[in-house]
């Protein structure tokens, strides 16, 4: 759909795409913690512990994060979390982030967020948690949104890897009123998945959900990799699935559903521009996908944005945007009471635009 059809569309329809997008209830299963500090928090936090190599204005923070790859995202990925030191630091991002997100009429979120980059650090533990738990119960006061944790294991190649698995699992297991699965994150080149084989049967055995990323930056293989070795019940990205049809049939067969994050693709460089980016072609091919951000500030986005984008980038209609706001109720991990209202609510919102249009 161009431009000027998604106009007329707007006027036929009697609701514009924002009053569309801002009326629908959403769920957010994609969306990185450390990755969601707004701008102003991370200048903040820059001059509150005296990190001086960052940039000091919102500007410079702009330019700071124009990628030239998804090795340099990284690469400034871990500058930033830097200014993140204590308990109040913690909190406040929490905070800022579910505030943020139940803005946007998100109902219930899975946030990921990777403890071994702060226990590194010489964080401790508890203190770390004892922040987003602060910051995640603040938010849930003020407005009701759910929000549960994904604790990622950060897949860096310089990094030993088997402490940080082991130290992840460990933190999450323990924690388990509020975390409930675990994550990989990181390049995946270079990044073998089935060296956390054993990190992931771990917490298969103890209940944990499965969500690494794979297929973002490499190929099916990867995919594989992460469906045989670690268990996967959901696919952070997972775009390259379409560079193998055996793979497409067995997502679909086995209803292995994939996070997709249109934006990040883009800024990342994995996708040369919204008319290329595959999701379109995944619904075409009814695998099971939801709509998500990523990180955020760090790509100029949001999920209201995704939403819009979908509707104006990528064509979609806004019967198959509403069918992802549900198909994110059915891949999460929420608790059957919450799922039943949230599937009544979108329904309920679904039939209101309806009318309204």
């Amino acid at each position: 759909m161009s431009v000027s059809d998604a106009g007329r569309q707007e006027v036929a329809d009697g609701l514009s795409d924002e009053e569309f997008v801002d009326a629908l209830p959403k769920v957010e299963l994609h969306v990185h913690l450390e990755g969601s500090m707004r701008p102003r928090t991370l200048l903040a936090l820059a001059r509150r512990h005296g990190v001086d190599d960052l940039p000091t204005d919102i500007e410079g923070l702009t330019k700071f994060y124009e990628f030239r790859d998804f090795d340099h995202f990284i690469e400034v990925y871990l500058a930033a979390v830097r200014v993140l030191r204590d308990a109040d630091d913690f909190a406040v991002l929490a905070r800022e982030t579910a505030l943020g997100l139940a803005g946007q009429g998100v109902r219930y979120a899975e946030i990921t967020f990777t403890p071994f980059l702060h226990l590194g650090r010489g964080i401790d533990a508890d203190e770390l948690f004892g922040g987003i738990e602060r910051g995640r119960l603040d938010a849930e006061r003020e407005t009701g949104i759910q929000v549960r944790w994904v604790t990622d294991i950060p897949g860096l190649p310089n990094m030993n890897l088997r402490p940080a698995s082991e130290g992840t699992v460990e933190f999450a297991l323990n924690r388990r009123e509020s975390v409930i699965a675990l994550g990989l994150g990181g390049p995946e080149a270079g990044v073998p998945r089935p060296q956390f084989a054993e990190a992931f049967t771990v917490a298969r055995d103890a209940g944990l959900h499965r969500v690494p990323h794979a297929g973002e930056t490499t190929g099916a293989r990867t995919i594989w990799d992460a469906l045989e070795y670690l268990h996967a019940e959901r696919i952070g990205h997972g775009i390259r699935a379409l560079d193998d049809p055996a793979l497409v049939e067995h997502l679909r067969a086995h209803h292995i559903p994939l996070e997709v994050c249109p934006t990040s693709n883009l800024r990342t460089g994995v996708v040369a521009d919204y008319p290329d980016h595959p999701l379109p072609t995944l619904i075409e091919l009814a695998l099971p996908v939801s709509l998500n951000s990523d990180d955020p500030p760090m790509f100029g986005t949001t999920l209201r944005d995704e939403y819009l984008h979908a509707l104006r980038s990528l064509g979609l209609r806004r019967d198959q945007v509403v069918g992802l706001a549900a198909a994110a109720v059915e891949h999460s991990f929420a608790p059957a009471p919450l799922k039943d209202a949230l599937r009544a609510e979108i329904a309920a919102a679904a039939d209101r635009l309806q009318a309204a249009s």
